[in-house]
């Protein structure tokens, strides 16, 4: 049961939470940053411990890497030519080179052209996505997190959390 609240009450956390619209705009630009790149591999990990360690709505980002993880499939044929771009440049082998012997990196899969170009295509995308994220949360934020707290469900499941946070601190 808790495995199906858990979600849920994250997607309501996100509406009703007391998150400015800056932390919400971070966790929208960080989730389309993990959700272009390919799960399973060490950097797709190491983006996902930075947005938990980050002050960014973890909501949000889940909600946008779950929706862009989606359509990132689209994007592979320009990660590739970006990534093959890269990998085959002359004046970057030895920095591939010396990354591909160091103990972890391989682990990364940043000599997969796909990993590779949809990392650099996340990174581009990172500011954008801020930029223009931040003045929609900035209009709709309280509209929906007033909306959203009228529903019995979203009233209920917040009272879960705080029942949680009661039997955490016994």
């Amino acid at each position: 049961m808790f495995l199906i609240v858990r979600p849920i009450r994250l997607a309501c956390k996100a509406l009703v939470a007391e998150s400015t619209p800056g932390q919400l705009a971070l966790g929208f630009a960080l989730g389309v940053m993990i959700g272009v790149v390919p799960k399973g591999n060490l950097l797709a990990l190491m983006l996902g411990v930075i947005l938990a360690a980050s002050r960014a709505n973890l909501g949000i980002a889940a909600a946008t890497i779950l929706v862009v993880s989606f359509i990132s499939p689209y994007f592979d044929p320009l990660s590739h030519q970006i990534g093959t771009w890269l990998l085959a440049h002359p004046s970057l082998t030895n920095v591939w080179t010396k990354l591909y012997n160091m103990p972890v990196m391989p682990w990364t899969a940043f000599n997969n052209s796909i990993v590779l170009g949809s990392f650099i295509v996340g990174v581009a995308a990172l500011y954008p996505a801020y930029r223009i994220s931040k003045p929609v949360f900035e209009k709709y934020s309280e509209k929906l997190s007033a909306w959203a707290k009228r529903f019995w469900l979203t009233r209920l499941l917040m009272g879960v959390e705080w029942a949680n946070g009661l039997s955490k601190a016994d």
